[in-house]
């Protein structure tokens, strides 16, 4: 998909730690996303958001309301510079606009906002638009995660006065209670969105120091700026060679197609922590499960749509990917 980008594995590890606390091995976590061992152990490794989201959905599979637990163990300490900008914000108020401004650098795939309703103020997570089947865990995942940062910025829990989900009421509700304050829950409404006093925005927080936070928040837009570019930029290149996967152009004919030398084309690549073949790679992988899933094309045809030679390069290449044969993938 073209909105996948390149992030850290710092939400796989998440999953897997929460597993491995219950003495689940990784290996069923990380099925189908082409993840392996050796990438887990080396800091500086990028993977895909559908890659990352493959292992959410293995997670989903074997416990239906993980995005609950994950959600209460991102802290405001696990978003970097922006945790330390929104912790030293004035008031609580202004953390959640701050929040708000750069979600890139929060991680949302929802669009954040704040409604008020006379007296309370909701904190709302609307417009998803990734994998319908994760719809649920990531609502789940954002609303707590949000709950989670509220707490943090202010010392203590965050009295809140109702939650709403779009979804429908899962088996598993009566779980929601401790993650939302016991407050009255509401399922099947037009967003996610959990509701407060507004008389909180105002709230001075402990932690503000106006020194420390104009710094902090200074380095978060030049971090959002450069965060955004560079995804356009790469967003453009997989566009490019998604197109061509029968006949890829090479590292060279791509640089040229982008209007720079191959040298700088290979730079920034580097910079964003990947390779021409390793974006081939990705974009090839993501192919080949959407035509093995959805659609009865022989392997052999389906190698060739992916510019493969032959058909043993493509069966070996999508092991290495995925652990299994085309065909064991295919359902």
């Amino acid at each position: 998909m073209l909105h996948s980008h390149l992030t850290t594995l710092n939400a796989v590890s998440l999953v897997l730690d929460t597993f491995k606390a219950q003495g689940l091995p990784s290996a069923p976590l990380l099925a189908g996303s082409g993840i392996c061992a050796a990438d887990l152990a080396r800091a500086d490794t990028r993977i895909t958001t559908n890659q990352e989201m493959q292992v959410c959905a293995n997670a989903v599979a074997l416990k239906r309301d993980i995005g609950l637990e994950l959600g209460r163990r991102m802290h405001v300490s696990s978003y970097g510079l922006l945790g330390y900008a929104l912790l030293t914000s004035a008031t609580f108020g202004d953390a959640l606009l701050l929040a708000m401004r750069y979600p890139a650098l929060l991680g949302t795939l929802f669009e954040l906002s704040l409604e008020e309703d006379n007296e309370r103020v909701w904190f709302v997570a609307a417009d998803y638009r990734e994998n319908p089947a994760l719809a649920v865990f990531n609502a789940e995942f954002c609303l707590v995660s949000l709950k989670v940062i509220c707490d943090d910025l202010l010392g203590h829990a965050l009295p809140l006065l109702a939650a709403r989900f779009e979804h429908a009421a899962p088996d598993y509700q009566v779980n929601y209670a401790e993650h939302f304050n016991n407050c009255p829950l509401h399922f099947g409404t037009r967003n996610n969105a959990f509701a407060f006093d507004k008389r909180w925005l105002d709230q001075p927080l402990p932690l503000a120091d106006a020194i420390t936070h104009q710094a902090m928040a200074e380095r978060c837009r030049k971090q959002n700026t450069e965060f955004t570019g560079r995804q356009a930029w790469l967003g453009r290149i997989r566009q490019l060679l998604r197109a061509q996967l029968h006949a890829a152009p090479g590292l060279e004919g791509l640089a040229e197609q982008m209007n720079c030398s191959a040298r700088t084309l290979r730079r920034h690549l580097k910079d964003l922590g990947c390779s021409y073949q390793e974006l081939l790679d990705e974009l090839r992988f993501e192919q080949a499960k959407l035509l093995l899933c959805e659609d009865q094309m022989p392997i052999y045809r389906i190698a060739e749509a992916l510019g493969f030679s032959e058909t043993a390069s493509f069966r070996h290449a999508f092991m290495r990917w995925s652990g299994v044969t085309p065909s064991q993938f295919r359902p």
